[in-house]
């Protein structure tokens, strides 16, 4: 199975960072968040990716073109004019990278890539902003026991704000982004078949509106409920929140490392 990232949007909540490179591209740790949800899909035993572009598409080429030798040990003879890469230490994957438009909506990007897809049954599809702990595998096994066209993840968002613990009208502590309202919003993270295609009529197409409305409405429309962490990027604090979760080395979604987490085939 493939999974599809979608990687061209402005992202002008983050103009902080997103004056130079595209939001994908904005680090944390020393790592695209692009990578980390690579990552997280690949925990997966899903390997195989295609990245929609747009927006300073071609940062995110230069930064593949040039993945294997900045992971590597590496000589540079200049009178010779040879490189010798003496260890490399790169994933095991197949990235296809994709100019889909700079002004295309997502439901133009998602028409654009079908071809790329082939004859598979289904593909999974995320935004390249946000990261989660989503069980790949289960979301899989659902949407492919549901028979339905899409499935999409459900979650529950963090509060914007810390809260207050009290008890009468002593406060007895703080609890840093409780959970929100208790509604189910949704996560990104889907899994499609290629025909939800007929369902999108062009580059103007927004995803989330009519197709997505549509397929509730046929009833080809799945919901994976995932409780465990999500979180967007679509701020400078919310950048900031990831990157202290990262280095404090407590990442939730670093499930690639874990110790009960093993490559498992999704597919």
């Amino acid at each position: 199975m493939k999974a599809v990232i979608l990687a061209g949007g402005l992202g002008t909540r983050l103009s902080e960072e997103t004056a130079t490179r595209p939001k994908p591209m904005v680090e944390i740790g020393d790592r695209p968040i692009l990578w980390h949800i690579m990552k997280i899909y690949a925990a997966h035993g899903i390997t195989d990716f295609i990245v929609c572009l747009g927006y300073k598409g071609y940062v995110i080429k230069e930064y593949f073109a040039n993945y294997f030798i900045h992971s590597s040990d590496v000589t540079f003879d200049m009178r010779n004019n040879s490189t010798t890469i003496h260890k490399a230490e790169v994933e095991p994957w197949t990235v296809t990278l994709v100019e889909t438009g700079e002004d295309t909506q997502i439901g133009g990007r998602i028409k654009r890539i079908l071809n790329y897809v082939g004859d598979d049954d289904a593909f999974c599809l995320t935004y390249g902003d946000g990261v989660a702990d989503v069980d790949v595998t289960k979301l899989i096994a659902q949407h492919r026991a549901s028979g339905r066209l899409a499935t999409v993840t459900g979650t529950q968002p963090p509060g914007r704000f810390g809260a207050i613990r009290y008890e009468g009208n002593r406060v007895i502590g703080f609890q840093e982004k409780p959970q929100g309202d208790g509604g189910w919003i949704n996560g990104g993270f889907f899994v499609l078949s290629p025909k939800v295609g007929r369902y999108i009529e062009g580059d103007a197409t927004v995803w989330e509106r009519e197709p997505l409305e549509r397929l509730a409405k046929e009833r080809q429309l799945d919901m994976y409920f995932h409780r465990g962490f999500w979180q967007p990027m679509d701020t400078l604090r919310d950048k900031r929140y990831l990157e202290e979760l990262w280095l404090s080395g407590k990442a939730p979604w670093k499930v690639w490392e874990m110790t009960n987490a093993r490559p498992r085939t999704a597919a």
